[in-house]
């Protein structure tokens, strides 16, 4: 399938949940859905058997500045040799979205660093903790306002 036909099959199934389309004159088509939605449209787009989407080739978190945070899906299909990106969006201050770790498992650590790096918590992530930092780190560095601490556990931060 193509991504315009990725799309309007996906508009026709979730309608108002597809926030955008974005499919000319970038290199990476992208759909962005609500993120209360996230779940529901991966389970879709693994168990439709147009779409067949297996492979959960990266997971990433972003700060966008101005209090929003943002989830990066990209996937591809191995049987049928498609690909698509999805996005969703959530404010800095509840930024929650489900996870879809129970959709393709490798997204367990990915949204494990999201998590860790960003503070996008996923809602029904069967372990969701952190993975690179301490648990006790103050805060989550990736984000654009995170301020390095000049002292942690007693010890100067040498930045």
């Amino acid at each position: 399938m193509s991504p315009q036909e990725i799309s309007e099959k996906l508009q026709s199934q979730f309608g108002a949940a597809i926030l955008e389309a974005k499919i000319e004159g970038i290199i990476q088509p992208y759909i962005k859905v609500a993120s209360v939605n996230v779940n529901d449209l991966a389970l879709f787009l693994r168990d439709d058997a147009d779409m067949q989407f297996d492979y959960l080739m990266c997971l990433s978190g972003i700060d966008y500045g101005k209090n929003v945070l943002g989830v990066v899906y990209h996937l591809s299909s191995m049987t049928k040799r498609h690909k698509i990106t999805v996005k969703t969006d959530v404010p800095v201050e509840k930024a929650e979205v489900p996870s879809v770790a129970d959709v393709w498992p490798t997204a367990n650590w990915h949204e494990r660093e999201a998590y860790d790096m960003y503070g996008i918590v996923f809602t029904g992530h069967p372990d969701l903790r952190r993975m690179l930092l301490p648990d006790d780190y103050p805060g989550h560095p990736l984000r654009k306002d995170f301020k390095v601490p000049e002292f942690y556990q007693g010890m100067k931060v040498p930045y």
